[in-house]
Formats: C-alpha cells, structure tokens, sequence
C-alpha cells in the first residue's frame, strides 16, 4: 500500500430527482479506497448503487456531495488513465478484430503503423490469433469479451472499472475469463474495482470485497481476501478456506438482500 490512492471516494452523495419530482438517493456518506495495484469488488443488493458509483469514477457523473479522487487529484470528466468493461460489448460491430484493438491507440494518436504492432500483440495475449480479419456478430460471447479485454488493456489503464463484465457467459465460458483477467491484471497491475452479484466471482477475484448496504447505498463492511495468488479459479472455491471467508460475506450481504426486498 502507498499514502496515495488510486481510487477515493469520501463521504459521497449521488441523488436522482425521478419524472414526479420525487428525490431519490442511490449513494449517502460512501466511503471506499483502492491503493494502485489493488483489485477490489463490490457486492450488494439489485439497484443499491453499484454501478453509480463506477460512473462518478469514470468522470460520467458528479457527486451532490463528497468528493471522487484518482491519485489524490479531484475527478473531472473522463481520464485517460481509466479503462471501462461494461456488462454489455463496447465493440464496435461494423469493424473486426483488428481494428476495434485498434481503436484505443489510434484515438490516442498512435501511428497507424504501431497501433497496428499493439492490436496484433494483445489479440495474441487473449488467445484470439488467426481471428484478426472477423468481425463481432461471428465470434462468441467469450471471443467478444476477450475482444473488450485487449481493448481495454492495449491502453494501459492504471484504473479499471468492470461492471458486471461476465454476468452473460456460461459457466465453463466465465471461468475462462475470469483466469484471462487475472493473468493480464497480474501483468498490468491496475487498480480494479470490479461489480458483480456473484459473491464467488468477486472473492475468486479480489484483494478486498466491499458489502454495500441497500439503497441509499453506504459501505457497509469490507473483507480482505486472504487467499494466496496466482489462484486456480477452476479449483479454489472447494478450497476450505474460501468457504469460510464465502461464508463470512455471505451472513453480511443476505441481511442486505432481506432489507432491499422488504422495502426498507
């Protein structure tokens, strides 16, 4: 850990005003912290707020109180050191594989030349060589997520926010991908916060799981991962010692899921 943090959010308010002047509150007093380098996941009820808060990290959206900081300096707009993996493919499906790599060098004034050395490198690295000249609609689900990986990482993101970014794959399919973004987070070693539902998904992932409260969304605890790296997705959670620790968040986020469904 340094004294600088990656990704700060400090007493954080986020309020909508709905189509009958009702004032809705999605986030109040949020509080979380993510040292460079660290993987963090959050969990919580259906609607609490998860995926607000990635907005406010992305410079999508302000705050009505609290502040948002990346590396102690205030978020305003949308930074270049920030990488973001939706839930649905950000791909663009008029161009193939190449060239949707591409896109992020090229935005950023690469020379077509390097660009192009990049692209070809990354879809080496997410086992997607030979496919270069296909285009999104004839690749699968997972091909397409190994698609928005490459995109993402080819920028050198020093912060990555995933917003539920395998909730659609099957199982054997997540698996995979969960393996690929470990390995590659192990090279690049950005600061992740990652949103999922998938309380085994976010502990066989991360440093650190944040339980969100329901709406108004708080951090209600945050659970450190003792769990050693590198991790063998496919066979860790029969581990003991994963159990425990499922076990443990589990009790913590079911109180909140009762609370969301009775309203309060």
């Amino acid at each position: 850990m340094t004294s600088t943090s990656a990704i700060e959010l400090h007493h954080v308010a986020r309020r909508f005003v709905t189509p009958s002047g009702e004032v809705l509150s999605a986030l109040e007093d949020f509080d979380l912290s993510i040292a460079p380098g660290e993987f963090c996941a959050i969990v919580g009820p259906t609607g609490c707020g998860k995926s607000t808060t990635l907005g406010l990290i992305a410079g999508l959206a302000k705050p009505q109180a609290g502040k948002v900081t990346l590396f102690d300096a205030p978020v305003d707009g949308v930074d270049r050191r920030v990488g973001f993996v939706f839930q649905q493919d950000a791909v663009f499906p008029w161009r193939d594989v190449l060239h949707n790599v591409m896109a992020g060098p090229l935005f950023r004034g690469a020379a077509k030349a390097d660009a192009e050395a990049q692209a070809r490198d990354w879809i080496i690295r997410v086992g997607l060589k030979g496919f270069e000249n296909h285009h999104p609609h004839q690749l699968s689900g997972g091909m397409r997520k190994r698609v928005a990986l490459a995109q993402t990482f080819i920028n050198n993101p020093q912060v990555l926010l995933m917003d539920e970014p395998f909730s659609a794959l099957d199982v054997q399919t997540r698996e995979l991908m969960q393996e690929e973004l470990l390995q590659l987070w192990a090279q690049a070693r950005s600061a992740v916060l990652f949103v999922t539902h998938d309380l085994d998904e976010a502990i066989l992932l991360a440093d650190r799981v944040a339980v969100l409260t329901t709406r108004p969304a708080r951090v209600k605890s945050v659970h450190a991962i003792d769990l050693p790296r590198p991790r063998d997705v496919a066979t860790l959670r029969y581990d003991e010692r994963f159990i425990a620790i499922a076990r443990r968040i589990s009790d913590d986020l079911r109180e909140e899921v009762l609370r969301a469904r009775a309203g309060h």
